[in-house]
């Protein structure tokens, strides 16, 4: 297939990833997360170098007590700017590259908030290793073996404090700030928009359904109006990882989704499901499928191989102009 092809096969997998962990489960309690490697990979969970020259513009600050980075148009408040929730991956708001990646958006127009979805507890740090099938000794195999077990185990461990009962109330309360703070943005843009990577993209589904279940305690429950969402107008999505069938199935507002051919992470047949579910539900989406990338290639960050920067920066494209047409 070719790169950039609208998907009619779903991503499947991360080579080095599934020799790493295969087989692994959702680490969620109560997810039909059928998929057949790990939960989290390398490229989720550590930053590329950072593009040289570039350094961030935006701020960290709170909102509804919650850190978050925020980064705005050159000409806002002067001109009108629309608001954009934006979801990390594993490495959080403090990475450069996540803070870049806003900028990015806020230089298209888009009044960044990107939050600490992780309450200052972001993915442990891995490290690339040396292969074992290069020329180390024996003894220096085992050591990398074990080194890779233990960053795996820690990532796992991590990811199962990393639930949707703990992540939705921390997105609620920064929606309901950013609400009051910055009313214009939302009304410009007639909603809040939302992209997501990695984990986030996860999290981007949720806000897109009506999953209200999950850790909602807004103003207007509190006044006992239910409000089940979706709390999002639009979201695009690259390289999802956790993703369920249920997640899907439950989106209700425009959706883009970025995968990646051959990702575990984001396994066959809960892409395939949720084109299916997006379809019958009669939900505006398109699905792209990058081929000969790695998962977590959309996340900004400067990679030597020509063909995989260029898929990034059509990544970016995709998404941005998805949330730029509503």
């Amino acid at each position: 297939m070719a790169d950039g092809d609208l998907a009619t096969k779903a991503p499947e997998s991360d080579a080095t990833a599934s020799e790493r962990n295969p087989g692994a489960e959702s680490v969620i309690p109560g997810d039909s997360l059928a998929q057949q490697g790990p939960s989290m990979g390398d490229h989720c969970t550590t930053d590329r170098p950072t593009p040289a020259g570039e350094l961030p513009t935006g701020e960290l600050t709170k909102i509804g007590d919650v850190d978050v980075y925020i980064t705005k148009p050159a000409d806002y408040p002067h001109a009108p700017s629309k608001l954009l929730l934006l979801l990390t991956g594993g490495t959080g708001i403090h990475s450069t590259n996540n803070q870049l990646q806003a900028d990015k958006y806020a230089g298209e127009g888009f009044l960044v908030v990107m939050p600490d979805q992780f309450s200052g507890d972001p993915a442990p740090n891995s490290t690339t290793l040396v292969s074992p099938t290069e020329n180390v000794s024996f003894l220096e195999s085992v050591k990398l073996r074990v080194a890779e077990t233990g960053k795996s185990f820690m990532i796992d461990m991590w990811l199962a404090r990393q639930t949707p009962e703990k992540v939705m109330p921390i997105l609620h309360k920064v929606i309901e700030g950013a609400k009051e703070e910055f009313a214009d943005a939302i009304a410009n843009g007639g909603g809040i928009y939302a992209a997501g990577y990695c984990f986030g993209g996860k999290y981007v589904l949720l806000l897109a359904g009506e999953q209200s279940d999950v850790g909602q305690v807004s103003k207007d429950e509190e006044q006992g109006v239910t409000k089940p969402g979706p709390y999002i107008k639009a979201g695009a999505i690259a390289h999802g990882t956790m993703v369920t069938r249920e997640d899907l199935a439950g989106v209700k507002v425009p959706v883009s989704v970025v995968a990646v051919e051959d990702d575990s992470l984001f396994p066959p047949e809960i892409l395939q499901a949720g084109k299916e579910f997006l379809k019958a539900n009669s939900v505006e989406h398109e699905i792209e499928t990058f081929t000969g990338v790695p998962h977590g290639f959309a996340v900004l960050g400067d990679y030597d191989d020509a063909k995989i920067k260029d898929a990034q920066q059509r990544a970016f494209g995709q998404m941005l102009g998805w949330i730029q047409r509503f």
